[in-house]
Parts: structure tokens; C-alpha cells; sequence
């Protein structure tokens, strides 16, 4: 972590923003960087546009309260599958940050992935980093003008059809485009696809690296899941250093200098703007173009590749081979995190598999506690939310056990349709005085005539003094 130097002009700690322009790159891990995009953009737009048999593929139906993924139907009583997954989002976090530091940041964060889509389209229309830097200065102009609206049409196109995709993971896509084209779509509808909309816009159009540095709460403790074993964007300032300007193929040595020559194009590639050269910093989201562009000059100088690489703390001190950097990752505390990852994602499917495809909500009739009906009888009424997680119309016999003699009724089997719900009023009836007056613990049991699922819930029985 770098101090916060005060600003010169006001003398204040703060300093004014300046506009990154970052040049563009190619290498081994703009390549990588590009992939990812493409392969997030990939899933988040096509996914709400697969259909899984009648329906949706992945749907989250908060009006009807299910959630459809593929073939599982999921009801808010499946919260708990939700806590696993997030348990397991955030321990892959700590993983993959404990191995190589920002990972997730550099390559796949939404911030990072839509930054980088609306700076190519920056590029293609106004040019490379010098033209937009001249652009920006100029006089105002046709071509400026031009130039600049067209741009923020594709940006607003981009980003309204992000926010209409969005909201197609809650309404099912189709009947929303189809709602969309005769201007009936809901307000909530609307509002959700709006802000979503203009918050990637204002995000990745506006703020970029303004959201990483200062918004985003991960660059402020990273650093505790750091470790001098973690591999990070790091500069050799015992290679580079002193900096100095040499022809192709001279020897830097003979010559007194480092193999640094101060181009800066560590700087200009760098989408946050920093100087990786200073050290480690917080605003380092570890993306490795950097990386890329050292190499690039490397190259052309006829030198070594490395000057910028992804290594360690005690790699670059110990002056380690790649091997050994690479066989000091597997350290205990990444394999704890890998170990407890593996047995939550394993444990987390299994039960999936084994799920039972019924859930069954008991519900006292607060009107009436317990009567006596015709026949001597006496009565508890209860309220049954009969639940079908599958996706074919199933027949359930409600039985009652825990007291002799204790009967329930409707006898018959209830029909509920494919991944619906359905209340359904049940009296449990008891021959008057064959129990003591008081509360009697009782198990409704709820099963599928085919056998596929049974359900025992827990109830009680009162019996009046």
C-alpha cells in the first residue's frame, strides 16, 4: 500500500482527477483478458435465451417465488443452497487472490469486462491513444462532435441492452422483447432495465478505473490475503534499475545502466494509470498488460523477457527459478483453501442430486384450535403448502400419524401441477377423550403416488381440558 501523497496545487490530499488513456496491447495475457470477455459476455447474454423443454433455462421468477436453473426448481425454502454457493464464491475468492493475487479484478470483474468492451469501441471510433488524447484537447469541431455522440449512441446501446438482458434473468426474455416492442413492459420492468442500463454505462463509460480505486471495497484488503509467496505484476528493479536510453542489442551492463529504457509503455497500457515500477500498489488490479508491453520492448531491444512478470516476494529476493516460484504457490494455506473448496463444492452438488423434488409447509387454523364435530370427533384444522419441484403434474396422499386412532381428511389424493404450489385445508380428527388434554406432538406424512417423493412435517394436536 502506497501513502497518499498531498496534491501540490492546493496542498490538499487529495489529487484532481486525470483522464487514463490507455494504450493498446497485444501479448499473452491481453489475449487471455480478451477470452474471458468474450466467455463472460457469452454466458451472461445467451444464457436468459436458452429454454430448457416449455420454459426458460435460468429464470428467477420472484412473482411466483421459483427459481428455475436448467432442471432444478428451486423455492425460497432452498435458501440455503444460495448460502452455499456464495460461501463458495467467496472461498474461491480468498483461493485464487492467495495464489495470484487479483485475479478475478484483472480478468473477469464485470467493472473490468465492460471497461474494456467500451474502450475498444473508444478506440475504434476516435482513434488510438495519441488521436483521443488530441481529440480531448482540440478545438471543438464537426469531427469532435461526431465523433463523440456516436460513440455514447453505442455506448447507451450496449449498455441499455446489458440492463434489458438483466431483467430477462427475473421475466422470462421473450414475453419481455415481446412486451418491449409493444411498449406495454411494466414499470418495474422499465426502472430495473433503466438503472442497470445506465449504471454500466456511468461505470465503464465514465468512472472505470475511478471504481476500482476508490468504490470497490477489495482493493482495500486485499492486501491481508497477501503473502510473500503470492504471485503479483512485479517489476525487477535490480534488472531495470538505473533506467537508461541504449540502442538494440547493446550491452546494458557494459553501459552502466539497467535494462529498463524508460519508455513509459508500462504506463500507458496500464487502465488505472499507475507506474508498476514504484511497487505494489492498491490500484493494481493485476490484469498483466503491463506485462505484455515490457515484453514487447524486450523484444525489440533484443534483451530478456521478465523485467515485468508475474512473481513473487520471495521469488524476486531469493532470485528463484520459475519452478520454484511456482512449486512455493502450493503452500499450506492455499491447499487448506483448495481442500475446503473442493469438500463444499462436492457436498453442495450431492445435495443437489439427493434433493427431495417436494416441499411441505404445516400451517395451524389460528380461527379454531380444535372443535368437536358429528360423530363425537374431535377436530384440528391445518393449512398445507403442498410444493412440486419437478416439471411434470404429480398426485400426493396426505397422511397423519403420532396418536392412535388419528385419521386425516381429504382422503383422497391432491393434484398439483408442474412446479406449482397449492394450499390445501387438511382436518386431522381424533375419537373424543381417547388423548389428554393438552398439545400432542403429530407427523403429517406427504407422498408422490409414483413413489419419487415423501415428506414427514412435524405438527401439533391440541386437545381441549
Amino acid at each position: 500500500m502506497i501513502p497518499i501523497a498531498a496534491a501540490p496545487e492546493s496542498g490538499g490530499l487529495f489529487v484532481a482527477h486525470k483522464k487514463v488513456y490507455p494504450r493498446t496491447v497485444r501479448g499473452v495475457f491481453t489475449r487471455w483478458r480478451w477470452t474471458l470477455v468474450f466467455l463472460t459476455q457469452l454466458v451472461f447474454y445467451g444464457l436468459p435465451w436458452l429454454e430448457w423443454g416449455q420454459r426458460q433455462a435460468v429464470l428467477f421468477d420472484l412473482g411466483a417465488r421459483r427459481f428455475y436453473i436448467l432442471g432444478l426448481v428451486l423455492y425460497p425454502q432452498d435458501l440455503i443452497y444460495l448460502t452455499g454457493l456464495l460461501v463458495i464464491s467467496a472461498l474461491s475468492l480468498f483461493l485464487f487472490t492467495a495464489v495470484a493475487g487479483r485475479l478475478w479484478c484483472g480478468y473477469a470483474c464485470p467493472q473490468t469486462v465492460y471497461s474494456e468492451i467500451f474502450m475498444w469501441v473508444e478506440h475504434k471510433i476516435e482513434g488510438n491513444r495519441i488521436a483521443r488524447m488530441r481529440l480531448d484537447e482540440g478545438e471543438f469541431s464537426l469531427e469532435k462532435l461526431v465523433k463523440k455522440w456516436f460513440k455514447h449512441i453505442v455506448w447507451l446501446g450496449i449498455a441499455l441492452w446489458t440492463g434489458f438482458t438483466f431483467v430477462g434473468y427475473f421475466t422470462p426474455i421473450h414475453e419481455l422483447g415481446l412486451a418491449f416492442l409493444q411498449t406495454r413492459m411494466g414499470s418495474w420492468e422499465v426502472f430495473w432495465a433503466l438503472f442497470y442500463g445506465f449504471a454500466t454505462y456511468g461505470n465503464a463509460g465514465f468512472m472505470r478505473e475511478q471504481v476500482c480505486m476508490y468504490m470497490c471495497p477489495y482493493a482495500r484488503f486485499q492486501s491481508a490475503m497477501f503473502d510473500r509467496d503470492t504471485l503479483i505484476v512485479s517489476y525487477d528493479g535490480e534488472r531495470g534499475e538505473p533506467r537508461g536510453v541504449r540502442s538494440k542489442g547493446s550491452d546494458a551492463r557494459a553501459l552502466g545502466i539497467g535494462d529498463c529504457i524508460d519508455c513509459t509503455l508500462c504506463v500507458q497500457v496500464c487502465p488505472t494509470g499507475i507506474d508498476i515500477r514504484k511497487g505494489l500498489q492498491y490500484e493494481c488490479i493485476g490484469c498483466g498488460l503491463c506485462v505484455d508491453a515490457c515484453d514487447t520492448v524486450m523484444d525489440r531491444m533484443a534483451a530478456p523477457r521478465g523485467l515485468i512478470r508475474y512473481a513473487t516476494q520471495n521469488g524476486m529476493a531469493g532470485h528463484w527459478t520459475r519452478s520454484q516460484v511456482l512449486r512455493r504457490v502450493l503452500r499450506p494455506r492455499v491447499l487448506i483453501y483448495a481442500g475446503v473448496l473442493a469438500a463444499l463444492t462436492i457436498g453442495l452438488l450431492a445435495s443437489l442430486v439427493v434433493r427431495m423434488p417436494l416441499k411441505v409447509d404445516v400451517v395451524r387454523d389460528r380461527g379454531s384450535l380444535a372443535r368437536i364435530v358429528e360423530g363425537g370427533q374431535l377436530e384440528n384444522v391445518y393449512r398445507l403448502q403442498i410444493m412440486n419441484a419437478t416439471e411434470r403434474q404429480q398426485r400426493y396422499r396426505i397422511e397423519a400419524h403420532g396418536l392412535e386412532g388419528l385419521g386425516a381428511s381429504p382422503a383422497e389424493p391432491v393434484e398439483v401441477g408442474p412446479a406449482q404450489s397449492r394450499w390445501v385445508a387438511v382436518r386431522l380428527q381424533l375419537p373424543y377423550g381417547s388423548a389428554t388434554a393438552g398439545s400432542h406432538a403429530v407427523h403429517f406424512d406427504v407422498r408422490s403416488l409414483d413413489g419419487s417423493a415423501q415428506v414427514s412435517e412435524k405438527a401439533t394436536f391440541m386437545v381441549p381440558r
